[in-house]
């Protein structure tokens, strides 16, 4: 909904879009810098309106060359001036509404995140996508000759616009991975660090423990443990590792605790097991993960298990003594 605030913040980046046409104007009317010094000294919200506008100025190229466009027109028909200079200012501030969400935060180091159980996908300025799971956090930096995210935690694909001359990279703790027109995922949770390459070709790197770089072919997954635990690689179902983007988790002869501990990525109300054996009982199959409550009931008729009220919320799986 869009809101009088809302409204009037558009109407101050119109007018602070069409001084700046005005003022880059050769042929500008004398006496404009004076009206434009009263108009900023009206209200606070002009100069932050200006000053918003003027970053974007050279920043993103379209907006410039736009208003340029609009100023050397305004120079070759002088019949309606202010006009002219208040619509190419509408034109930029309806750029800037867009520019807000899907240009500007290239530039000024954005950061998306995602709550528990939420997904999002993001689609950078250069064509880039990136996917959050559940529970991610990353931010965006992007420069002239380098493009660089770094995932504080959580999960997220990575669908990389090729650009040799801007290489890719990702940091994630210690690692970083670069990438060339590739598809890959990278999780980080805890002491864990996770690189699965899709397709394409990456490198990854490590800022402390001084490794050498492992060079990851398509379906390899590279495992960090920490520095004092060796990498190793495996080639995991690349259907199992990615079902997070269909809202499901995959599972192929997985251990309960391994199971429970995914699931419990994508909802608020945890399960928790304390009795070992229930914790080596095996899973297989494809489970929603909207719910871990819900995943806990089918996993409790699956194995005759019982599911118990936690103290202070959530569930517990436990073995059930009920008589038979």
């Amino acid at each position: 909904m869009t809101t009088r605030a809302d409204i009037s913040e558009q109407l101050d980046l119109a007018e602070a879009s069409a001084w700046l046409v005005r003022l880059q104007d050769e042929a500008r009317r004398p006496g404009y810098e004076a009206a434009f010094r009263d108009w900023l000294a009206e209200d606070p919200a002009h100069a932050r309106a200006f000053e918003r506008v003027t970053d974007t100025w050279e920043l993103v190229p379209a907006a410039a060359r736009a208003a340029r466009a609009a100023a050397s027109r305004q120079q070759q028909s002088r019949r309606h001036p202010p006009l002219r200079a208040m619509l190419a200012g509408l034109a930029m501030a309806a750029f800037l509404a867009v520019g807000v969400t899907v240009m500007l935060p290239s530039l000024r180091d954005p950061v998306y995140e995602t709550a528990i159980g939420g997904q999002q996908s993001v689609l950078l300025d250069d064509g880039t996508r990136i996917t959050l799971n559940t529970n991610t956090r990353l931010s965006v930096h992007y420069a002239k000759d380098l493009r660089r995210i770094h995932l504080d935690h959580g999960e997220a694909m990575f669908e990389v616009a090729k650009n040799p001359q801007r290489p890719f990279i990702v940091e994630s703790g210690d690692e970083r991975v670069r990438a060339l027109g590739t598809t890959f995922v990278v999780r980080n949770d805890l002491q864990r660090t996770d690189v699965l390459l899709i397709e394409g070709r990456v490198q990854v790197t490590s800022a402390s423990s001084g490794a050498p770089p492992v060079l990851l072919e398509p379906g390899e997954r590279l495992l960090l443990r920490g520095a004092t635990t060796p990498r190793t690689l495996d080639r995991p179902p690349v259907e199992e590792v990615t079902a997070w983007r269909r809202s499901e988790a995959m599972f192929d002869n997985a251990t309960l605790a391994d199971a429970v501990a995914e699931i419990n990525r994508y909802g608020r109300t945890q399960v928790e097991i304390r009795d070992p054996e229930v914790a080596a009982l095996r899973v297989s199959g494809v489970f929603a993960t909207r719910d871990p409550v819900e995943f806990a009931n089918v996993i409790a008729r699956l194995h005759k298990l019982e599911v118990v009220p936690a103290p202070g919320g959530g569930v517990i799986l436990a073995a059930d003594h009920s008589p038979r």
